[in-house]
């Protein structure tokens, strides 16, 4: 028969007295006593609890069960490793201390689980509202458990980043929708679309910012802008007409400048203006053909200039010359005037550099001319300085310029496998020519003036020199006549070197050789009345160095030598016709000299 409650309890009551009885014992023996022999005690397992009552026993080890149970849910939401054993403490813990131990480990458990729970709901309203605007996915994350740490730094980021993507669009949509609303007020189109009025109607805070919208409202800008670059073309192209047609056809400035509110900008009202304004030119220029095409040829002609065309690139258009003004002949010139402004238009910087080439040259041409003007030295200022100066740096120029042209053009032929014509010849051809024509007229004017001077030396030798310094006048006064010889009846005086005999109607008859009268005023030889052979003896003397009045010096003989024939010829023919004259009737003709007076 089974033994009872009170049975048992009253037989573990003797097992413990038993127990402390020998505990006890076994303490006095080790203090000196002679051990008291006892049975041996079986050994308790480390961390079971010691007997207690029945009841305390119940009621404590509830609680340390209830705590315990707690403390294992908080470390597995926690996710924290647990404890050792099953509530097992230090060895020495009472139960009372491990049960105030783990109500304080709960409760800062249970506050970490309410923090994070917290954070979790804020986290996942930022990321529905970024989510909602952005058009994105929710983050991945399970909302009925406690979120570890990683888990929650991993929401802050992506969070973050969801902002960070929030503020990037709302700039990006600002800009694009301001650009949207001028292109659409230029080119006076209003929203038609659910889009457009959703972009440009409807609060920007509103907008949904998803990369389908942001990339549709992109492809929107692109649109209006492409339209509007369209009708900035077509306007500009009117413009350029407008201005072509006013300068062939010559109209006034006021009538410009009362149309210079549609020169700018591209909306449909300016347009519209724009083509009124070229139809009303085009009938015009019908009406004054001529003019028109007149005034396209000097166009070409400015086209060719600057193309360096030659003459007979410019005479292969005919209808240049063509004087039939008719439409036909207009579209001919404006044809010919696109070519070759396209032509230029491509080549302009080699164009213009041998503009500058020419410029220089034309310049250095103009340096060289001066350089034969006699007055230039009297100038004042150092402007001779300042000449060679000049002349000096344009040489260095040219030369420079020269070289860079060389290479450009060899580079741009073999570029084009053509050859660069400046008036229809290569350059450096040019550049030669230039040069060859430029040493021709140099010597040419050398030449001249060797000519001149031998023309002068022979003029000289045949009439005498002039006076190279200037003199003094004669103070008028009384004049003392020298003394004359009578030749046939007719009263001569002396004349002076070079005077020059003239008629009574002021024709020049002839230069008179005679020399001047000697300081000793003595008397002249008489001239007329020495014979011919005489004569001829007196010119032979020129050949052994006798100088005769207005010839040569014997300190020039090479002037002396030079035509000496000539010299003679011309005396004996003024002495012959001095003789025929002398005899004419002397109320008829008077022969006026230098020295005013009159003979008969």
């Amino acid at each position: 028969m089974p033994a009872g409650p009170d049975t048992n309890s009253s037989a573990r009551g003797q097992n413990i007295s038993h127990r402390r009885g020998r505990e006890k014992r076994g303490a006095e023996g080790s203090h000196g006593a002679e051990p008291i022999p006892s049975r041996p005690v079986p050994s308790r397992p480390v961390g079971q609890l010691p007997a207690l009552p029945s009841h305390q026993f119940q009621v404590t080890r509830g609680a340390v069960a209830v705590q315990h149970g707690a403390l294992r849910f908080g470390l597995a939401e926690a996710q924290r490793p647990r404890v050792g054993g099953e509530g097992r403490t230090a060895e020495g813990s009472t139960i009372l201390q491990m049960v105030k131990d783990l109500h304080t480990r709960v409760e800062v458990l249970l506050k970490q689980k309410k923090d994070r729970k917290q954070e979790l709901q804020a986290l996942q309203e930022q990321d529905k509202n970024l989510c909602d605007i952005l058009c994105v996915s929710l983050f991945s994350i399970d909302d009925s458990a406690v979120p570890s740490l990683d888990e929650l730094d991993r929401y802050r980021r992506h969070v973050a980043s969801l902002s960070a993507e929030k503020v990037s669009r709302r700039e990006e949509f600002v800009s694009i929708k301001r650009q949207v609303v001028l292109c659409m007020a230029e080119l006076e189109h209003s929203p038609d679309t659910s889009f457009e009025r959703d972009v440009v109607c409807e609060d920007e805070e509103a907008f949904c910012l998803s990369t389908d919208n942001i990339a549709n409202l992109q492809s929107l800008l692109q649109q209006l802008e492409a339209r509007r670059a369209l009708n900035e073309a077509t306007c500009a192209e009117l413009r350029s007409r407008i201005t072509e047609l006013w300068e062939r056809l010559q109209v006034p400035e006021e009538e410009r400048q009362s149309f210079a509110v549609h020169m700018t900008g591209s909306k449909a009202k300016t347009r519209e203006a724009l083509k009124l304004e070229v139809d009303r030119l085009e009938e015009l220029k019908l009406q004054n053909m001529k003019s028109v095409v007149q005034a396209i040829r000097a166009e070409l002609a400015e086209f060719w200039d600057k193309c360096f065309y030659s003459q007979e690139q410019r005479d292969a258009f005919s209808p240049y010359y063509d004087e039939d003004y008719t439409e036909a002949l207009l579209q001919l010139h404006d044809i010919e005037v696109g070519k070759v402004k396209s032509y230029y238009e491509t080549h302009k910087e080699l164009f213009e550099a041998v503009q500058k080439w020419e410029e220089n040259w034309k310049l250095f041409l103009e340096l060289e001319r001066k350089t034969a003007d006699p007055s230039r030295f009297s100038n004042r200022g150092g402007s001779l300085l300042k000449e060679e100066k000049q002349r000096a740096k344009l040489q260095k120029t040219l030369s420079k310029l020269q070289e860079e042209l060389e290479n450009r053009i060899q580079a741009w032929e073999q570029e084009r496998e053509e050859p660069f014509l400046v008036k229809g010849q290569q350059f450096m051809e040019y550049v030669t020519e230039q040069w060859q024509l430029y040493r021709m007229e140099k010597e040419k004017e050398k030449q001249e003036r060797h000519l001149k001077k031998s023309r002068q030396i022979e003029t000289e030798m045949m009439y005498g020199s002039t006076p190279r310094t200037p003199i003094k006048r004669r103070v008028l006064g009384p004049h003392t006549p020298g003394k004359v010889r009578k030749l046939n009846g007719t009263s001569l005086s002396t004349a002076t070197p070079n005077s020059t005999i003239r008629s009574a109607f002021g024709a020049t008859l002839f230069h008179s050789p005679t020399s001047r009268l000697p300081p000793s005023g003595g008397k002249v030889r008489g001239l007329w009345s020495i014979p011919a052979h005489r004569r001829n003896k007196e010119n032979l003397s020129q050949l052994n160095g006798t100088t005769l009045s207005g010839g040569c010096s014997p300190a020039a003989p090479a002037q002396r030598n030079h035509s000496v024939n000539s010299v003679a010829s011309t005396y004996s023919e003024f002495a012959r016709e001095l003789s025929k004259a002398s005899r004419c009737d002397t109320s008829s003709r008077i022969l006026n000299s230098t020295t005013t007076n009159a003979f008969c």
